[in-house]
């Protein structure tokens, strides 16, 4: 069972509509250059103009094509100053900006931002931020995106790292995947050992196409929530982030937390298969984890072992509690367990007889029996109430 109690909310709805165009209102060709060429990385079509447009889409100077591109001829219709997503100012518009209706999302932007007036003129256009290019060009890109993928609220991130060796670290993640891709939620699973077995195989996707870690260890910056998610292979109504099979390749920390970032922008549930070794890339992975369920099986040499693996874990994890596989010997309860460990109680897995072999035979793991109800019942209680987290 599932120990009650109430936790942060962590349920998402899913994000919002994607295709977000950000406003830019400047006439510096410089500056607009460059903010073109930053909509362009982050795949953005921007609207140009050269003051506060109008709502329903007057231009009172320069408009932007359907390319992205500079329309000095005719007004752009859809974007206002109150409904544009995202709004870049340029240093040089900032007058022209000023008396315009309060809104979020405005950032003053330049390129030579050493006027110490330029503070002044951000508090009157009310700009969240000032931003100096080339600085941050980064962070606007990060930003911009985040308009054309129509973020909404991250996704409930889990991560499951086995106490000790064989504990069923790997099954208990493919099943509550399955089960939260089963219950209607947007679901990423991701293998995180590279030395385990492959999530792919416990699902029986191992020659599903689609790409695998391998193919990740490259990147560099910002990786496409969506793009991601349509370039993995998907199994059993979930998306399946795995190892091939090919020789060990070592995914960089900075390519692993971009690659779990991306998995999470788009709100629903994402579940991480997690090995007990803590290095850099797997801190990288913790930090960005909302919840980690340490499996210990029900055995004094586990409890002992997993005593190790639990003090790593909460050096990085802000959550960090445990499920305890099959009952005790020598008295010991799962909430002795848990005592012993000094980590609270996520709840108790019985040993499912016969689970092995059906998973042997082709049947993803929490398809049924106690396993599924385990999983299910977490997910309830995660996500079905406004305090979420099961304590």
């Amino acid at each position: 069972m599932v120990a009650g109690g109430d936790g942060r909310s962590a349920r998402t709805g899913g994000a919002g509509p994607a295709g977000g165009r950000p406003l830019i209102i400047t006439e510096d060709p410089l500056l607009l250059d460059d903010l073109l060429r930053l909509c362009a990385a982050a795949g953005a079509e921007p609207h140009v103009h050269h003051a506060v447009p109008e709502q329903g889409g007057a231009d009172r100077g320069g408009g932007a094509g359907e390319d992205g591109g500079r329309d000095p001829a005719g007004p752009v219709g859809g974007i206002g100053w109150e409904s544009a997503p995202l709004v870049l100012v340029g240093d040089d518009a900032a007058g022209r900006v000023r008396g315009a209706p309060r809104r979020d999302g405005v950032f003053l932007v330049g390129r030579e931002l050493d006027d110490p007036r330029v503070w002044q003129r951000a508090v009157e256009i009310g700009a969240e931020e000032v931003l100096r290019l080339p600085d941050a060009e980064g962070l606007l890109v990060d930003r911009i995106a985040d308009v054309v993928e129509g973020i909404g609220r991250p996704a409930l991130a889990v991560g499951v790292i086995g106490g000790s060796g064989g504990a069923g670290a790997s099954t208990l993640a493919c099943a509550l995947a399955l089960r939260a891709a089963r219950a209607g939620e947007r679901t990423i699973l991701i293998d995180g050992d590279p030395l385990g077995g492959g999530m792919d195989v416990l699902l029986g996707g191992e020659s599903a196409e689609g790409l695998r870690w391998p193919d990740f260890a490259a990147s560099r910056g910002r990786v496409g929530a969506g793009a991601l998610e349509e370039s993995l292979p998907e199994l059993h109504a979930l998306r399946v982030l795995s190892w091939d099979r090919g020789d060990r390749v070592v995914v960089p920390p900075a390519a692993m937390r971009s690659v779990v970032a991306a998995a999470r922008r788009r709100g629903g549930v994402v579940v991480v298969d997690l090995p007990r070794r803590v290095d850099e890339a797997v801190a990288e992975v913790l930090a960005q984890l909302d919840l980690v369920l340490m499996v210990v099986p029900g055995e004094l040499r586990s409890v002992a072992a997993a005593g190790r693996v639990a003090a790593g874990v909460r050096m990085v994890a802000r959550d960090v509690r445990v499920v305890v596989r099959g009952r005790c010997a020598h008295g010991l309860d799962a909430e002795a367990v848990a005592l012993l460990l000094g980590v609270p109680l996520a709840g108790e897995v019985p040993v499912e007889v016969g689970l092995p072999g059906r998973v042997a035979e082709g049947e993803p793991p929490g398809s049924r029996g106690t396993l599924a109800r385990f999983c299910d019942g977490f997910w309830q209680r995660a996500l079905g109430t406004a305090q979420g987290v099961p304590a």
